[in-house]
C-alpha cells in the first residue's frame, strides 16, 4: 500500500470514530465509563495513525527523491557509455555482445541494434581466434587486462590495429558473469611508431655516415698535408739565390707551384678543421692577449689583397680595454675568413673591419663590404657546409664553401653569435659577438 492509499484509509476511520463520538454524546442512554474509555482508545490510535501517516508521506518523498536522483544517474551513465570517444562492450562469458556503444557500433561498422547478440570473436580475424577463444578461457582467472594490442576486423574484413582493456563482472557470490571492454582502435598510433622508428634508423644510419665522412675527411686531410708541405718546402727552397740558376720562365713555374700548393695546403687545413669541429675534437687553447693588436695584424696582412682588387681598406678599433681570454689563433682564424671573404665578393668600393665593446663583458667583431650582397633567401644556408651561394662564384673565387661554416662553428665553440645582415647588390655585414672571457 502507497502513501496515499495509506492516508485515505486513516481519513475513513477518522471520520467513523468522529461520527462514533457524536453519536455517543448525542444519545438519549446513561453514559457508559466502557465506551468513553473505547472511544479514548481510539482517538489516541487516529493520532498515532496521523503521526505514522506524515511519516510515511515524508519517506514517500525522500524515496522518490532518490527515485528521480537514480533516474538522472543512470541516464548519465547511459549518455556517457553511448557518447564515450572509444568503444565499449559488455559481453558474457561467452562472448556475447550484451550491450555496445555507438563508437563501438561505428568502429565495428554495424548498426548498434545488430551488434547486439553477436559474438566478439566474429570481429577477430580468422587467423587469429584460436588465440582469443584462449584468451576467453583463461578471463575466468583473471581480474583484468590492460592495453593488450590484437588485430581486429570490421564486419566488412576490414582490418585494424586495436588495444584492449577488459574488466572481470562478478556476481554476489563472487563468480564472473561476463566482461566489460574498451577497444581503442591503434592504427594511427601504430603507422605513426613505425615511421618514428623508420626515422629513428634513418638518423642513426646519417650519424654513422657522418662520423665516417669527419673520420675520412681527418684522415686524407692529414695524409695530403704531408706530401703537400714537401712540394711547398722544395719549391720554396728552389727560390733560393744559392739553388736559383733558372731562367724567367722557369721561375715563374716554380712560383706558381708554390703559390698553387700554399692554395691547397689552406683548403686541406679547412678540411681538417672542419672534421675536427664537426666530431667535437677541437679544443680552444685559452691565453691572454691583445684583441686590437690581433686586428691590426691581421687587416694589415691582408691589406695587399685589397689593393690588388683596388679597394678601400678601413679598420676601427674601439675598445677601452682590448685584453681578452681566447684562442688567439682560432679568433685570428675567424678574422681572416671573414676578411678575406669580404675581399673576394668585392669588386669596388671598401671593406671595413670594426673591433668594439658592447658590454663589460662581451665584445663584437664586425666585417661590412659594398660587395655583391646576399639575397634574402639565400641568409638561411650560407652557414652550411660545403655550400655557397652561387656556383658560379664558386667557380670564380674557388673555396671549399666550408669557411663560413668554419667560422659559425667556431663561434658556437667560444659561446658567442654570429650574424649577417645582407641585400643582394648593396653588400654584406657579419658581425660576430664574443664574450671578452670564454670560459674552459
Amino acid at each position: 500500500m502507497n502513501a496515499y492509499k495509506f492516508a485515505q484509509q486513516v481519513d475513513i476511520v477518522h471520520q467513523r470514530a468522529s461520527e462514533l463520538n457524536t453519536q455517543a454524546h448525542s444519545s438519549s442512554l446513561p453514559p457508559s465509563p466502557l465506551l468513553q474509555e473505547s472511544l479514548e482508545e481510539l482517538n489516541t490510535a487516529l493520532e498515532e495513525l496521523h503521526v505514522a501517516e506524515e511519516e510515511l508521506c515524508q519517506q514517500n518523498e525522500e524515496l522518490l527523491a532518490t527515485r528521480q536522483a537514480l533516474e538522472l544517474e543512470r541516464k548519465r551513465y547511459q549518455e556517457l557509455f553511448d557518447f564515450a570517444p572509444d568503444a565499449y562492450l559488455v559481453t558474457d562469458i561467452e562472448g556475447k555482445i550484451l550491450e555496445a556503444n555507438r563508437t563501438a557500433a561505428n568502429l565495428f561498422k554495424i548498426s548498434p541494434k545488430f551488434l547486439k547478440g553477436k559474438l566478439l570473436v566474429n570481429f577477430i580475424p580468422e587467423n587469429q581466434r584460436r588465440a582469443f577463444r584462449c584468451l576467453l578461457s583463461q578471463l575466468r582467472n583473471l581480474e583484468q587486462i590492460q592495453d593488450w594490442e590484437i588485430h581486429m576486423q570490421t564486419r566488412e574484413k576490414l582490418a585494424f590495429e586495436a588495444a584492449i582493456s577488459i574488466a572481470t563482472i562478478r556476481d554476489e557470490e563472487g563468480n564472473p558473469r561476463g566482461w566489460r571492454w574498451l577497444v581503442r582502435d591503434i592504427t594511427i598510433r601504430k603507422q605513426i611508431e613505425e615511421q618514428l622508428r623508420a626515422m629513428h634508423l634513418q638518423n642513426l644510419q646519417l650519424q654513422e655516415a657522418t662520423k665516417l665522412k669527419s673520420h675520412f675527411l681527418a684522415m686524407m686531410s692529414h695524409e695530403l698535408r704531408t706530401p703537400m708541405n714537401v712540394i711547398l718546402g722544395f719549391s720554396q727552397l728552389l727560390l733560393r739565390p744559392q739553388y736559383n740558376h733558372f731562367s724567367p720562365q722557369a721561375r715563374s713555374m716554380v712560383e706558381r707551384i708554390v703559390s698553387s700548393a700554399r692554395h691547397l695546403l689552406a683548403l686541406i687545413e679547412d678540411i681538417l678543421d672542419f672534421s675536427k669541429l664537426e666530431a667535437g675534437r677541437l679544443e680552444l687553447k685559452l691565453e691572454e692577449f691583445n684583441l686590437a693588436e690581433l686586428v691590426t695584424t691581421v687587416t694589415e696582412e691582408l691589406h695587399c689583397l685589397a689593393e690588388q682588387k683596388k679597394l678601400t681598406l678601413h679598420v676601427h678599433v674601439q675598445l677601452q680595454n682590448p685584453i681578452v681570454v681566447n684562442d688567439s689563433n682560432r679568433v685570428r682564424q675567424i678574422l681572416i675568413n671573414l676578411l678575406s671573404n669580404a675581399i673576394k665578393f668585392t669588386d669596388m668600393g671598401s671593406v671595413t673591419v670594426e673591433a668594439r665593446e658592447l658590454t663589460q663583458d662581451r665584445i663584437a667583431l664586425v666585417v661590412k663590404d659594398t660587395g655583391i650582397g646576399i639575397a634574402e633567401a639565400d641568409l638561411q644556408q650560407i652557414f652550411q657546409e660545403f655550400r655557397q651561394v652561387d656556383q658560379f662564384l664558386t667557380r670564380k673565387h674557388s673555396g671549399t664553401g666550408l669557411g663560413l661554416s668554419i667560422v659559425d662553428k667556431l663561434v658556437r665553440l667560444m659561446n658567442g653569435a654570429i650574424a649577417v645582415n645582407s641585400k643582394l647588390g648593396e653588400g654584406s655585414t657579419f658581425s660576430v659577438q664574443l664574450p671578452r672571457t670564454v670560459a674552459e
